[in-house]
């Protein structure tokens, strides 16, 4: 009996395998006509969380830029947090016929290692700071988050036995490990986390920004200062005792507790440093209010029917929130419609997933676009305005595609962990893949830009290709 179990079990993992090896086969083959240009780089570990950091060089053709990956290994070199310089190709520079031709197993030229850390355990999660991307945050598996200084810290060399690297700055609060949830403030120099200890605790790092990069944070972007100031200036000094040489540590400015189970996201307000969202397990979405106490403002008890995976709030609109679930839809509400009393359903659903949604993004482009990643190795791009409008004619058709949902990214072949819009060129996005259960072993790393024939206005595209016509019908009678 147990053999014939095995013997399901492998003939389905086999169909899944022969069912993603076709779907990518046919994306490969649409490369040339749906981006504008596409870096596949292999990696020899997994990476759970990618982040784009600062712009460095700006060229004719192309721009350096900063990214941040994790490498998540098997013990037998430590795990890495790793900084890399990227070649970014600007929009139509790229020829169609290169973009396609990539090799799955070798490295991109593109993508450069500039830096590794060794990193205390796993990293889980890579958050930047708003004021000063040179600045990271990252969660591993204990309940402290580390913070890096990627500029001053020293390059290490990944070899077994090799000493931990020292954080900058260490920050403590969780009763539990805190592996997933966290935030940087748009505004302020604030971190926000949330962990297995149900708990959501923030901090200041007021006082050590100056000290961090080389690069004070002048006090006009520190937001609001003044009493802002004073307080995370206390909250420091008090909180500011070494735990060794190497760990400078600080404690928290609040804990806020109303989750029943494990926090799994954190986010906060775009408009404002006392606002902050947060799901987890126990299906909640929770808003918060720094100026309210530690209690809920906002509990929607069943956001979706299972655990919550992510959340973001909207930079344009701060009155729209994403969440991403294991049923394999991401809702968004209003909170504008979200009472007191915990009561609130979405103002749309998208299910365009097969699997857990793992992470969900706002564009920092257009207020209405975003993105979606999940365990079914797909990244969705969607347009909320679309929603109950008929497919624009230049946009991608997406046979039996959900209402709203207006390109999907095919070029991952196991579940998709980690992506992130770039700011510096808003239509770029990188995105990882864990592809251990797929190759047994490793992950990619995709840096893609679709063709913006696809995003355009309608009628800007339809003018363009009136123009290429008329050209070619020149060409044509010459």
């Amino acid at each position: 009996m147990e053999r014939e179990e095995k013997r399901k079990e492998k003939k389905m993992k086999d169909k899944g395998k022969r069912s993603v090896d076709e779907r990518y086969a046919q994306w490969k083959t649409l490369v040339p006509v749906l981006y504008d240009w596409l870096a596949n780089h292999n990696l020899v570990w997994p990476s759970l969380s990618c982040r784009w950091g600062p712009q460095l060089e700006q060229a004719t053709y192309k721009n350096r830029q900063r990214l941040y990956l994790s490498e998540q290994t098997d013990g037998s070199v430590p795990n890495t947090l790793v900084i890399a310089n990227c070649e970014v190709v600007k929009p139509r520079v790229a020829a169609a016929e290169h973009i396609s031709q990539f090799n799955e197993e070798a490295r991109s030229p593109f993508v450069r290692k500039y830096k590794t850390i060794i990193h205390p355990g796993e990293v889980n999660r890579i958050r930047e700071l708003p004021q000063n991307s040179k600045i990271v945050a990252t969660h591993t598996d204990s309940p402290e988050v580390l913070i890096w200084d990627v500029e001053t810290q020293p390059n290490r060399h990944a070899v077994m036995g090799a000493t931990e690297s020292h954080p900058d700055l260490v920050l403590t609060g969780h009763k539990d490990n805190a592996e997933f949830a966290l935030a940087m403030c748009p505004a302020e120099p604030f971190v926000l986390s949330g962990g297995k200890d149900k708990l959501v605790v923030l901090w200041s790092i007021h006082d050590h920004i100056s000290t961090l990069a080389g690069d004070p944070v002048s006090s006009k972007s520190l937001g609001s200062g003044g009493s802002n100031a004073k307080h995370a200036s206390k909250v420091g000094a008090s909180n500011n005792k070494p735990t060794d040489r190497h760990r400078p540590s600080i404690g928290p400015r609040g804990i806020y507790q109303g989750h029943d189970d494990t926090v799994e996201d954190v986010q906060f307000c775009p408009s404002s440093v006392q606002e902050f969202c947060s799901v987890g397990d126990d299906s909640c979405l929770i808003l918060w209010d720094a100026r309210t106490g530690s209690s809920p403002v906002v509990k929607v008890e069943k956001a979706h029917n299972t655990d919550l995976h992510c959340v973001d709030w909207n930079p344009h609109d701060v009155n729209l929130i994403l969440t991403g679930s294991a049923d394999n839809t991401v809702h968004m509400f209003d909170r504008r419609k979200l009472t007191s009393g915990g009561f609130g359903s979405p103002i749309h659903k998208f299910g365009g997933h097969s699997a857990a949604v793992l992470c969900v993004q706002w564009s920092p482009d257009k207020s209405s676009v975003f993105g979606s990643s999940a365990e079914d190795g797909i990244l969705n791009i969607w347009d909320y305005e679309k929603v109950g409008k008929k497919q624009d004619s230049a946009g991608l058709k997406l046979p039996n595609a959900p209402s709203g949902l207006f390109f999907r990214h095919a070029g991952h072949r196991d579940k998709v962990v980690d992506f992130h819009w770039n700011a510096s060129d808003p239509w770029t996005i990188v995105s990882v893949s864990d592809d251990c259960e797929s190759t047994s072993g490793g992950g990619t790393l995709q840096i893609w830009r679709m063709i913006d024939l696809i995003y355009r206005p309608e009628e800007e595209v339809l003018a363009e290709l009136d123009k290429f016509k008329s050209h070619i019908l020149a060409c044509d009678k010459s």
